[in-house]
């Protein structure tokens, strides 16, 4: 049985994204605290692969992830899209009260963030406590049983602890996306994809004008795209950067191929972390979570 890392606890959206992309029963989930170390698991053989979640539609790279991904060695085998589709949940009160009788939510800032106009329109006056994920909260609400405590988070935390959703789907924007990668040296078999990507790594050579420009004119007389250009500190010295990049093609492309060793001719060190299947999110996908 395949062993997937991913970062809990239990109920959070990387593992709702996991079983919806694996939809079968012939994996073993298992909750990490922190990215580090759900990458790590993988590293040290206690699981196969690592999920790990690399940007959002609204509030782009997740950078701790990005960096993590970089220092590490474990090679992408595949990304996904999946909604962040968050709920309200908690306890129904006895009455008819609605929401009025909440005066906390339990969650994270970045789930917060994305349900502001939900709250200033229903919870105007709630108080807010800080965890380490969503599902993080919905358990503190379970072990609260107080119907003047929620959270906000996926159905499948609300079905895992056995809570109500209150309220579903109360993002801001929902076309609220998280882009998912596989990380990992033995993938499972995957499905056939109708696109591909490969991720490069590329730090410029010191005192060289135009660098960055020659760099990118290597894709783009080749009419190769690029679907993310980013740049990090290498923590090495100030004012160096290492940029990360993903290009829409795949390494079996003759035209990347000859883009990236005309960059590593311009005297940059490139890396390639990965060159995989590419799969969107449908709409009218009907993958039921089975927990």
């Amino acid at each position: 049985m395949t062993r997937i890392a991913f970062l809990g606890p239990e109920g959070t959206v990387s593992q709702e994204s996991a079983h919806y992309f694996f939809n079968n029963d012939n994996y073993e989930y298992i909750p990490y605290n922190f990215i580090s170390d759900v990458y790590n698991a993988t590293v040290t053989g206690e699981t196969d692969v690592s999920v790990i979640p690399i940007e959002n539609t609204i509030d782009g790279s997740v950078k701790l992830h990005v960096d993590q991904l970089v220092m590490g060695h474990l090679p992408i085998q595949a990304e996904w899209i999946y909604p962040s589709m968050q709920n309200l949940i908690g306890y129904k009160p006895a009455g008819d009260e609605g929401f009025q009788g909440i005066d906390t939510i339990v969650s994270i800032d970045v789930a917060i963030a994305q349900c502001r106009e939900f709250l200033k329109a229903h919870l105007p006056e709630v108080q807010f406590e800080f965890v380490s994920s969503t599902a993080e909260g919905v358990r503190r609400v379970q072990q609260q049983q107080s119907a003047n405590v929620a959270a906000i988070g996926t159905s499948l935390a609300a079905k895992l602890y056995g809570l109500d959703v209150l309220a579903s789907n109360i993002t801001d924007h929902h076309n609220n996306y998280t882009r998912f990668i596989l990380v990992g040296n033995s993938p499972p078999p995957l499905k056939a994809a109708d696109n591909y990507k490969t991720t490069v790594l590329v730090t410029l050579p010191e005192d060289y004008p135009g660098a960055l420009h020659q760099v990118l004119s290597a894709f783009a007389w080749r009419r190769i795209n690029l679907s993310k250009i980013e740049s990090r500190p290498t923590k090495l010295k100030l004012g160096t950067y290492y940029f990360y990049i993903d290009v829409e093609a795949s390494m079996d492309s003759v035209l990347l191929c000859s883009a990236i060793e005309e960059v590593k001719a311009l005297g940059c060190q490139l890396r390639i972390l990965g060159s995989y299947p590419s799969y969107k999110y449908e709409t009218t996908d009907t993958a039921q979570l089975e927990v």
